[in-house]
């Protein structure tokens, strides 16, 4: 597993990128809510009460690191985030900054 630390809006977001198998796990936690590739399970994380919402690629085929999980377009999200106002279409890192 790898941690990337970033920042936007000058907050510190932790991103992660966990290898598994032919794929990677990668997503990005603030401390409001998540966002992450499409092997998150963001309707499950509504369970907790944690915004989620998750990213489909846009730049390759599939969600490879923190910079495609940014550039990434919002295709579902859960009911917290769309409180939060998160909506479908918008790219990952606006989603990110909504969740800081």
């Amino acid at each position: 597993m790898m941690e990337q630390k970033f920042s936007l809006d000058s907050s510190e977001i932790s991103g992660y990128v966990i290898p598994i198998g032919p794929v990677n796990l990668v997503f990005a936690q603030t401390a409001h809510g998540l966002v992450g590739c499409g092997a998150i399970d963001v309707i499950a994380l509504e369970k907790f009460k944690m915004p989620a919402a998750k990213v489909r690629p846009t730049t390759s085929d599939s969600i490879r690191n923190i910079d495609d999980l940014l550039k990434g377009t919002i295709v579902v999200i859960n009911s917290f985030a769309k409180e939060s106002g998160i909506k479908p279409g918008m790219t990952g890192e606006e989603a990110l900054r909504i969740l800081i």
